[in-house]
């Protein structure tokens, strides 16, 4: 779609070993963007996945192991890519609960892996956008960053943190050749989601057709799961000169959740 206008770019995105943050990075490198994969973990398949996306589209890609829930490392990540033209705030996790049963130190977990994260590794890839001239910040929100739903305190809180945060980066960008938007997808069908199904199919005694269409989908009006190629597409786009006066706000792709 956009060809390899992003040749010569480096694009860091966090939490990207699988799903929407895979789908973001085989977007941006087939745009051209050399890519640094990142996770908690430092498996040989974590590498080897680094040595497929290179192959497949030409360009150079590193897998850096980083604890997200950690600041320092946060930060040392992005030292170690040595260049971020393209900052992708993705990674996280998730856990439900009502809010006197919601363990501490989940929510101590979600904060800095969802949102704190965020504020590190941008914190350490203004400098290095600011001297190559050019730099776009992509965070991955949620649907959950524009409204709620019970039993999701830390998600919710932590997701609209990420949209302020968001702002706030834009407004401090305002003069320069650089962006900050986030994406806020709704329910987007990744390896996580389709694992979820059958638990989901037993709980409710429901067929899978039932269960994405009742439970998961029920507030996705288009009744449709997004795909991680359309979260990478959406990254690509904020990348774009089409995009270089958009900074500072949110793009949904959650089937019209957030129109409700």
């Amino acid at each position: 779609m956009f060809q390899k206008f992003l040749s010569g770019k480096t694009a860091v995105v966090t939490g990207s070993n699988s799903g929407i943050g895979l789908g973001i990075a085989h977007e941006l490198a087939r745009a051209g963007a050399d890519v640094v994969l990142n996770s908690f973990t430092d498996a040989a398949e974590d590498h080897a996945l680094a040595e497929s996306l290179a192959a497949e589209h030409g360009v150079a890609v590193r897998y850096i192991q980083a604890d997200m829930s950690r600041g320092a490392e946060c930060r040392a990540l992005i030292e170690k890519a040595g260049a971020c033209d393209i900052l992708v705030n993705n990674a996280g996790i998730q856990h439900v609960a009502p809010i006197p049963d919601f363990p501490a130190e989940k929510w101590d977990a979600i904060i800095a892996i969802n949102l704190s994260s965020a504020f590190h590794t941008t914190a350490a890839a203004l400098p290095l956008m600011r001297k190559a001239g050019w730099g776009r910040v992509i965070n991955i929100a949620s649907a959950h960053g524009l409204t709620a739903s019970e039993y999701k305190s830390a998600y919710v809180a932590a997701k609209h943190g990420i949209v302020g945060l968001t702002k706030v980066t834009a407004l401090e960008t305002a003069k320069e050749p650089i962006t900050a938007n986030a994406i806020c997808p709704g329910y987007v069908l990744t390896p996580i989601v389709e694992k979820q199904i059958p638990d989901q199919m037993k709980t409710h005694n429901m067929s899978r057709e039932e269960v994405i269409a009742k439970v998961m989908l029920q507030r996705q009006p288009s009744g449709q799961f997004a795909t991680v190629e359309q979260m990478g597409g959406t990254a690509v786009f904020l990348c774009s000169p089409a995009a270089e006066q958009i900074t500072g706000t949110t793009i949904s792709v959650d089937g019209g959740w957030t129109a409700l």
